[in-house]
């Protein structure tokens, strides 16, 4: 068993669209990155690279490659769990948090996670998303980006 932990934040912007878990929210801005910027699935990606000791996703999906500019992170994803099945790891359970002032992440949590297990071809009960504000408390809080943290187990 091996265990990973990921982070990852991206600033708010007017004049990008907000992807969070594969899921298109309507709010006034979104995630400024190279590619869709969803942090819940980067974060994903850097526990589980982390947990298979392989580094983390700059290395693997460098944001100098134009092959990854607007690509989908579920896409990303899905190399993610080619990589896991190259190596010979299975993911026994994923655990993340979306910190985010705004908007309310409770309503796509269900389709977040659908789209989660669908990508990693896992049920969905291995995969465990929740969100929580920082009380108007940092960057996030006054409502300048969103970052989010997964820790997840392989064998």
């Amino acid at each position: 068993m091996r265990i990973g932990s990921g982070y990852d934040v991206h600033q708010l912007t007017e004049g990008r669209d907000l992807y969070m878990g594969g899921v298109k929210i309507e709010y006034e801005k979104g995630l400024l990155g190279h590619s869709d910027a969803d942090v819940l699935i980067h974060a994903i990606m850097d526990a589980i690279i982390g947990a298979m000791g392989l580094g983390d996703i700059g290395l693997h999906f460098p944001d100098t490659a134009s092959e990854y500019k607007g690509i989908s992170s579920i896409l990303l994803l899905e190399k993610v769990r080619e990589l896991m099945e190259t190596n010979g790891y299975k993911l026994v359970n994923l655990d993340a948090t979306i910190i985010a002032q705004a908007p309310k992440m409770r309503p796509h949590i269900d389709a977040m996670r659908s789209n989660i297990a669908k990508a990693l071809k896992v049920d969905v009960s291995l995969i465990n998303v929740k969100a929580t504000t920082e009380e108007h408390l940092g960057f996030t809080g006054r409502g300048e980006g969103i970052s989010a943290q997964a820790v997840c187990l392989i064998e």
